[in-house]
């Protein structure tokens, strides 16, 4: 049987998933949902973003029910699942309202403004005994699990280093929101996030953070280096941004140095985006599957349908994901280490 789902919010990030819903076996779009009425038509060639399949999408609307309020897609049966991909102030309040309206939720990240705001949708979803997943996609994309397993395997020895870097030119929609830094948290939520997470996904919590950074557009963190101390040693660092002039576009990248290789993805890199260096030579890597929207979409279906009680990523992951950003902020500000 296929799962009914409706997505609110219906931007850059609405119709990215949108296109992956429709790669998703178990579920159909059953429901499109936006406050402000754009593209309850189906009609989205007007969108467009800095990552994923940038084709001109059109949604056939004969079988999709439109909605202008969140209330009006969670009355009744029309939908089983809520795909939130509004914007970040809004998250607690939408979600809690889709739990206690019976629907499993998959949130776009961050999965609120504030970690006070996350623990309060945890409660949500265990009072409501429904699944909840902070959509953190980064952990989906094929180079990314390959970097997972590699770290967690030791194939190549211990981690000695790993840097990511995630920085744009500030973001050409939804600038009303995004630059606006009390309602976006800035780049620090809204971008450097997917690589903190990845961060505790491949090293757990951290002992400390040591972070510096800047506001440029949005009155928030727009630009952050963070350094993470980690219990395996490593030395982990990690920057973000969306702080870039006009035409720089976006850049996704990571370099870690294992004993023994090291591998260097560069999502610019239109050929072989990912390189591994062991003994003299550059090993040929295969990573193949489908993107990271794709890949958490389908998982998330599977845990709903299979009755599952938690999602490869849990609520309280991205509590953690927000609670690491805040300390990265108040060592910002305090220009200090922050123990954790």
């Amino acid at each position: 049987m296929s799962t009914p789902v409706g997505v609110f919010g219906l931007g850059f990030m609405g119709a990215t998933h949108l296109k992956a819903w429709a790669q998703v076996s178990g579920a159909h779009v059953a429901a499109l949902g936006n406050p402000s009425g754009r593209h309850l038509d189906g009609d989205f060639t007007d969108v467009a973003g800095n990552v994923g399949d940038q084709t001109p999408l059109k949604v056939d609307m004969s079988a999709v029910q439109a909605f202008h309020t969140l209330d009006e897609m969670l009355a009744g049966d029309t939908v089983s699942v809520v795909d939130l991909c509004t914007p970040t102030h809004v998250h607690a309040q939408q979600t809690i309202a889709a739990l206690e309206a019976g629907k499993h939720v998959i949130c776009e990240k961050p999965m609120a403004r504030t970690s006070a705001e996350a623990r309060r949708m945890i409660d949500a979803a265990r009072a409501a005994d429904r699944l909840l997943m902070p959509a953190m996609c980064l952990r989906f994309w094929p180079e990314w699990q390959w970097l997972k397993k590699a770290v967690e395997d030791a194939r190549y020895g211990r981690v000695l280093s790993a840097h990511f870097t995630r920085v744009a030119e500030a973001p050409g929609w939804g600038r009303s929101v995004f630059l606006d830094g009390e309602k976006s948290g800035g780049a620090l939520l809204d971008l450097h996030i997917h690589d903190v997470d990845f961060v505790l996904h491949l090293f757990g919590s951290p002992q400390a953070v040591s972070s510096v950074g800047y506001t440029k557009v949005s009155g928030g963190i727009d630009h952050v280096v963070s350094r993470y101390e980690v219990a395996c040693g490593a030395m982990v660092h990690a920057e973000g941004g969306w702080s870039m002039s006009a035409g720089f576009g976006f850049k996704m990248a990571y370099r870690v140095n294992f004993e023994n290789a090291t591998a260097d993805y560069d999502g610019t890199r239109t050929e072989r985006p990912l390189r591994l260096f062991t003994e003299g030579k550059e090993a040929q890597l295969e990573c193949t599957g489908p993107d990271g929207y794709i890949g958490q979409l389908s998982h998330f279906i599977a845990c709903v349908q299979g009755g599952a009680k938690q999602c490869a990523i849990t609520p309280e992951d991205g509590l953690l994901a927000l609670e690491l950003c805040e300390a990265e902020e108040a060592s910002i500000r305090s220009n200090s280490r922050v123990a954790l």
